[in-house]
């Protein structure tokens, strides 16, 4: 399969988060919690398409849905049922959604989200946190992979991602460094006249998903709120901490969130939601907004059959999980005297090989002899029947179960003593 991928794509892939040595593993089916790929291996899967699929595989419910709306046309230029139902079950849980937009990816939503701020606000620059992961756009990806080599002294410095980032990119992009209140204050202070926003992600896996700090917290909403700038919340992958996200858990009232994964029930989508006069850019205040399957009633349907699913209950579940998770995990390297340790919050943990103490990008940053520590470990667990991401995120889904992440922490501990 390699083989053939690599005629036609590039790398034998679509997207270098899959890439792995000596190939990537292309698989031909999922249920529940469970991959099987085309070498007959299965894997429990404990990626979950990279925290999108809060339901595991193939949930019923979800299948119906899709099943349902499939030969009833899958594309519209029209406006659907689908997409109003939808949007009318997410604006009814989370107190800052006034109104949302609907697009096809987590970086739409972060694009969009940032272009809507520019439009608003009138200004030109956003600020991030370093390392910070946000999707695939220019601005978004400043400074997302900063090494040592280049990532500045005293203050972060704006680094491109990609070859090719243009310089006027960097200008426009003020990097922050987490957890460190004082010092990104001082960087924002600086800025806020030309700023639009400030765009954070509250459990930042690239970040080591440190939980921000409340403090932290309560700077970037003053700052925001003091200076006329649009505080945007990325949730595209931290809405699954809670029913009403991870703002709900905070309390904190970004002006904008961007959305997707869990809300497309494991269909593309991205979302923009936030204060109806925020909003208003899209509706003739200066945002023109296109995308042919923006909305697309299968995307639709498979989310509503998802977010009905996680209730109150189904998100106290899952959560707890993740606690037993990391709390496993804590424990067993304790036991073992392993220089490792875990973070994460609700059901999301990322492994650390490192005792030393982790604060910031910086501290989290792997040493060479870590990175090649953790890639044996991925070997390992693949070699064990466990899947999870090259770099240590473990992402749980409703179906996972207890004995499941049992294995894995048994399984990681063999990893790491051989």
């Amino acid at each position: 399969m390699f083989e053939r991928a690599r005629a036609v794509l590039p790398g034998g892939n679509s997207r270098s988060t899959i890439d792995l040595k000596p190939h990537p593993i292309y698989v031909t089916h999922g249920k529940g919690s469970i991959v099987y790929d085309v070498d007959d291996n299965q894997y429990v899967d404990f990626n979950n398409n990279y925290t999108s699929l809060i339901l595991g595989h193939a949930n019923d419910a979800v299948s119906d849905a899709l099943i349902a709306q499939t030969p009833r046309g899958t594309a519209f230029s029209f406006g659907t049922q689908a997409e109003v139902e939808l949007a009318e079950l997410l604006i009814s849980r989370v107190p800052t959604f006034d109104q949302i937009r609907f697009m096809n990816s987590g970086s739409e939503a972060v694009m969009n989200a940032l272009k809507a701020a520019r439009a608003y606000t009138g200004r030109p620059k956003i600020a991030k946190c370093e390392g910070a992961y946000h999707g695939s756009y220019d601005y978004a990806e400043v400074s997302l992979n900063a090494g040592p080599e280049n990532w500045g002294q005293n203050y972060p410095q704006a680094v491109p991602y990609a070859k090719g980032t243009p310089q006027g990119v960097l200008d426009d992009v003020l990097v922050i460094p987490y957890h460190d209140t004082v010092a990104a204050k001082q960087l924002l202070e600086g800025a806020a006249d030309g700023l639009a926003a400030v765009l954070f992600d509250p459990v930042a896996s690239r970040v080591g998903m440190l939980p921000p700090s409340a403090d932290y917290l309560e700077m970037l909403a003053e700052f925001c709120a003091a200076h006329g700038v649009l505080l945007i919340f990325d949730e595209v992958i931290a809405f699954r901490l809670g029913i009403e996200g991870a703002q709900g858990v905070y309390g904190i009232a970004p002006d904008l969130t961007a959305l997707g994964k869990i809300i497309g029930g494991g269909l593309p989508v991205g979302a923009v939601a936030g204060k109806r006069s925020v909003m208003e850019v899209f509706n003739g205040g200066g945002l023109p907004h296109g995308g042919t399957f923006n909305a697309n009633p299968l995307t639709m349907v498979a989310g509503t059959a998802t977010m009905q699913q996680m209730t109150q209950d189904a998100y106290a579940e899952l959560n707890a999980l993740g606690e037993f998770m990391r709390q496993a995990f804590h424990e067993a390297f304790a036991r073992e005297g392993l220089a490792a340790q875990v973070t994460g919050q609700s059901s999301l943990a990322r492994l650390h090989l490192t005792d030393r103490a982790l604060t910031n990008y910086r501290s989290i940053y792997p040493h060479a002899e870590e990175s090649e520590r953790m890639t044996k470990l991925h070997r390992h667990w693949l070699e064990d029947g466990f899947y999870l991401s090259s770099y240590g995120l473990v992402c749980l889904s409703t179906v996972n179960t207890r004995a499941e992440v049992e294995a894995l922490v048994d399984s990681t501990i063999r990893g790491l003593s051989d």
